[in-house]
């Protein structure tokens, strides 16, 4: 039976290695247990929403190849694809990890665009975890140019030699468990625990132990006291996830 308790089982299981990617404006891989994802963010320039012209974009999306596990084919995102990339649509705007007033240049003229693109390497199973994990560590080392609008030829000038991180207000953490028997709860489970469990459950909650994100397709209904314990248990894994990915970061900015 997985715990979530151990440092050493994050140490094992959970690599981070940010911008991994050098073409992207912010990049990271995540490799839990089996399951590896690489996240992308690449920034471009937009008009604003005319609903909210003081606001920019984040836009996911998840890929999940057939060369990470022979159950995905070639051709349009599958389901569970399409699931995936919605969840970690929910959890960028719930948690609001990046508030989008922070991307608009210029209100109602420009405003960047992140596109976040995660893409599975290997699938054994909790993806959303993974991805969830990739998504923050990328965002966490995007740096954007300074961008000012010349006002008499109306065309935006960037500064590539000033950057600045983005502002990333929030750090959410998914944690996900496999209900097996309608009673065992299996955290972090493999593709195979996934197939063999009666309901999955996954709990995002941010540094200050909120809830930003419950994602449960059906499945075996929980208990009350089932629910607060997998609350219980996503508090304290965020605790140590992001002590892992501080320490990632930390290292980065040494080198």
């Amino acid at each position: 039976m997985r715990t979530v308790e151990p440092l050493e089982y994050y140490r094992r299981f959970l690599k981070e290695n940010c911008r991994s990617i050098s073409t992207a404006d912010g990049s990271a891989l995540v490799k839990l247990g089996n399951t590896t994802v690489v996240c992308g963010v690449k920034a471009e320039f937009a008009a604003p929403p005319v609903d909210a012209p003081d606001k920019g974009y984040v836009v996911p999306n998840v890929d999940l190849p057939p060369l990470c596990s022979s159950r995905f084919r070639t051709g349009p995102p599958g389901e569970e694809a399409q699931v995936t990339s919605q969840f970690i649509a929910d959890v960028i705007e719930n948690s609001q990890i990046i508030k989008k007033e922070d991307l608009c240049i210029s209100p109602g003229k420009l405003a960047w665009v992140l596109y976040c693109d995660l893409i599975c390497l290997d699938y054994d199973g909790n993806i959303l975890d993974a991805c969830t994990f990739a998504l923050l560590a990328a965002l966490k080392n995007v740096q954007l140019p300074e961008v000012t609008i010349n006002e008499e030829t109306a065309l935006a000038e960037v500064n590539l030699k000033k950057k600045s991180y983005l502002n990333v207000r929030t750090n959410p953490v998914a944690t996900s468990f496999a209900v097996l028997d309608d009673t065992l709860l299996i955290v972090d489970p493999t593709g195979e625990e996934e197939h063999l469990s009666t309901g999955t459950l996954t709990i995002v909650t941010d540094e200050e132990g909120k809830l930003c994100c419950l994602h449960k397709p059906g499945g075996s209904g929980l208990t009350g006291a089932k629910l607060q314990d997998c609350m219980s248990r996503a508090v304290t894994r965020h605790k140590e996830v992001s002590r892992l990915l501080d320490g990632v970061l930390q290292s980065m900015e040494h080198k």
